[in-house]
């Protein structure tokens, strides 16, 4: 990781000279950069250890509001690549800055820092402390249909995130608030209309950006015309490929075309494409449609593999080799030491046994690391939280929402 770090003050020290005015010089440094990074990121992927790598693709959830003996397991020992956090792991913003400073201290100890990630959409699915006002949900934002306002909404939450530590963010919701039944998804939409999600969609994706926060769009291949829970039993759709072409895809295009790091894929049966599998396992879906098709070759995230529509339904094991399998590069496991360590265990097993091929591994390393190589994602702590500064510009934004 000293060679990642070594080619990134290189990198800034070149692309800062002030000589570099001719178009020809420049486009010669990005070539350079571009092939420098590969070469950096290919020769620390060879110096990993196989427990490293599978650590790489795992992101999981932890107990409590402090650093207990599961969670140094889990960083020390099994090497995961990231931790999300949820409501019970955050008490207050003192606490939640203290608990991933020391997060960060004891992932100091291995090569490559983490992927501290939450859910914090606005509206109600928001996890930070109480002490932090609180954005409207995205259905607001899609009823103004401001560019602009969506922008600021993801730079403002981007930075409140920023703050305390945080690097990456499971939002936004791209899915189309087709079904009235829908009840998980609902006022987490934009809008009914595929163009007004997909325009808000990219806003405040680019405005995470702007906060150097990774946004993890979602829930591809759509969750908006479902009537079930994923959490709690496994939704169908009984929808052809031309037919989420024409609607559900659309945002999600946009958002590759307007080069979003990261998209969730959904625990969704869609029998018109794969009558076996959900979106989350299907080879169908993640390879041939998300990366051929639509081209996107950014990070796929799973949902929570602990999910009902999982566990009710598949072996989690089993599950999360089949996402691997099927070209996912990193597997949310939120919930259960047992069960993470467990699929951390079992996925090393698969690649003893030839289950799951060490490339297929490692081109999912390559693109966590090269997306935390080009956040330049690090352990640093931060030693203290304004919250006055960021209830101001949330202040601000619902100022201007109030005069709409």
């Amino acid at each position: 990781m000293k060679k990642i770090v070594l080619g990134i003050c290189l990198l800034t020290i070149i692309l800062s000279l002030n000589g570099c005015n001719n178009k020809d010089t420049i486009e010669s440094i990005n070539l350079n950069k571009q092939n420098e990074t590969i070469d950096i990121i290919k020769e620390e992927i060879e110096s990993m250890t196989l427990d490293e790598k599978i650590g790489q693709i795992i992101t999981v959830g932890i107990d409590g509001y402090t650093i207990n003996d599961k969670t140094k397991e889990l960083i020390v020992d099994k090497k995961v690549g990231g931790i999300i956090l949820f409501k019970d792991n955050i008490n207050d913003s003192n606490q939640l800055l203290q608990l991933i400073n020391n997060i960060k201290d004891i992932n100091s100890k291995n090569k490559i820092p983490l992927f501290i990630s939450i859910d914090e959409e606005g509206g109600r699915v928001s996890r930070l402390p109480k002490e932090i006002k609180k954005l409207p949900s995205n259905e607001v934002i899609g009823n103004i249909n401001d560019k602009k306002l969506a922008y600021d909404i993801g730079e403002t939450i981007g930075y409140s995130l920023k703050s305390f530590g945080f690097n990456m963010d499971f939002a936004p919701v791209l899915d189309i608030n087709s079904n009235p039944n829908n009840k998980v998804i609902g006022d987490r939409a934009f809008s009914s209309n595929k163009n007004i999600v997909a325009n808000l969609g990219v806003s405040e994706i680019n405005g995470f950006k702007s906060s150097n926060i990774i946004s993890v769009a979602k829930h591809f291949t759509g969750h908006g015309d479902t009537d079930i829970d994923s959490h709690y039993k496994l939704p169908i759709i009984n929808k052809t490929l031309d037919e989420l072409k024409e609607v559900e895809f659309v945002p999600f295009k946009n958002a590759i075309k307007e080069n979003v790091p990261s998209i969730m894929v959904s625990h969704i049966l869609l029998p018109e494409i794969d009558d076996i599998n959900p979106a989350s396992m299907s080879k169908t879906i993640i390879t041939d449609i998300l990366r051929k098709d639509l081209k996107f070759d950014g990070l796929i995230v799973t949902d929570d593999m602990t999910m009902v529509a999982i566990t009710n339904n598949f072996d989690i094991s089993e599950a999360c080799i089949k996402s691997i399998n099927a070209g996912a590069d990193l597997l949310l496991i939120c919930h259960g030491y047992e069960t993470e360590v467990d699929v951390i265990n079992n996925i090393k097993d698969a690649v003893d046994k030839g289950i799951i091929s060490i490339d297929r591994i490692n081109e999912s390393v390559y693109r966590i690391l090269s997306l935390k190589y080009s956040y330049k994602i690090n352990n640093e702590k931060i030693e203290n939280i304004d919250v006055d500064i960021i209830n101001s510009k949330i202040e601000d934004i619902l100022n201007r929402l109030n005069k709409n």
